[in-house]
């Protein structure tokens, strides 16, 4: 398979460029997938530079590249700093990420990710954990279904739909995503059905893969492993990712605001780079996935 074909990666030369490569620089691409972006990373390496990429999906592994210069690790991106020392590595010069499900996970039906395909109820982004979409849907209280649709859904009848699901439930377990839908097909508002399945979809799979406390994790991490001068450049696809990335860049934090000295300044780990970038309209034509894509670089200071 193609690692287009795989994963057709989204801004990848402005996510690379954000990166502003020295050739005999260290850099880790976190979520590697189809391999797209740290193909375009050693391109612009030179023979004493180093790329260590990481993913959690065994799928991925088939997409490694042959390259004395390119370590794959076959692990979840909030390890970084453990992994990177495990290679010996404590600074490097700059850290990608394109967060969110690769098009490979949505396009193969029986991972469960898309609202597209019947398939059981999976969505486990690392298949060899026990917590899977099934285990969320039938074995969670109401309360905190109702507290998963609202925070990773954003979704204001999160308490209809918490309600229904433990209703169905209680005759049978909920099994597969069709029976998902069809207990849910009456709180889908006509001509809204797909955007409001979307966010039923992406709550439940941020809730089984832990992404909100994998990026928080990973984040704080990054101004350790960065040396001075060092870049990231991230790719968000939900609201909910971008403010953690926005808020982590402006001030080090994610929630309340950095402490002032006695002058008034703040020290900050980052300076934000350039301004937010957005893939064009051609790009989204291309491919459809990127629309709603946001590409954020900063730089350690």
């Amino acid at each position: 398979m193609k690692q287009t074909e795989y994963h057709n990666p989204v801004l990848l030369k402005e996510t690379v460029d954000g990166l502003d490569i020295k050739p005999d620089g260290l850099y880790v691409d976190v979520t590697f997938g189809g391999g797209g972006h740290s193909r375009e990373i050693l391109k612009r390496l030179g023979p004493n530079g180093k790329l260590y990429a990481f993913d959690q999906d065994k799928d991925a592994l088939t997409n490694t590249i042959d390259d004395d210069r390119f370590v794959l690790i076959n692990e979840n991106f909030r390890f970084i700093k453990r992994f990177l020392r495990f290679h010996g590595v404590r600074k490097v010069n700059g850290v990608l990420g394109d967060f969110g499900v690769s098009s490979h996970q949505f396009d193969v039906a029986e991972r469960g990710f898309s609202t597209r395909f019947e398939a059981d109820l999976d969505m486990r982004m690392n298949q060899d954990h026990e917590l899977s979409a099934y285990h969320v849907i039938n074995e969670y209280d109401e309360s905190d279904l109702r507290m998963m649709f609202l925070q990773y859904g954003e979704l204001r009848n999160a308490p209809k739909l918490a309600r229904a699901i433990v209703g169905a439930r209680n005759k049978q377990p909920i099994k597969t995503s069709l029976e998902l839908k069809e207990i849910l097909k009456p709180f889908m508002v006509k001509h809204k059905e797909h955007k409001i399945l979307a966010q039923i979809y992406q709550a439940i799979r941020i809730e089984v893969n832990q992404e909100i406390e994998v990026l928080k994790e990973f984040l704080m991490q990054t101004q350790d492993i960065l040396g001075v001068g060092g870049r990231v450049s991230f790719i968000s696809y939900h609201s909910l990712e971008d403010r953690l990335v926005k808020r982590f860049i402006r001030n080090g934090m994610f929630e309340g605001e950095p402490e002032k000295d006695l002058y008034g300044n703040v020290s900050v780990p980052f300076k934000r780079v350039g301004k937010l970038i957005v893939p064009s309209e051609e790009e989204i034509k291309i491919n459809n996935r990127a629309r709603s894509a946001k590409l954020r670089v900063a730089e350690r200071i």
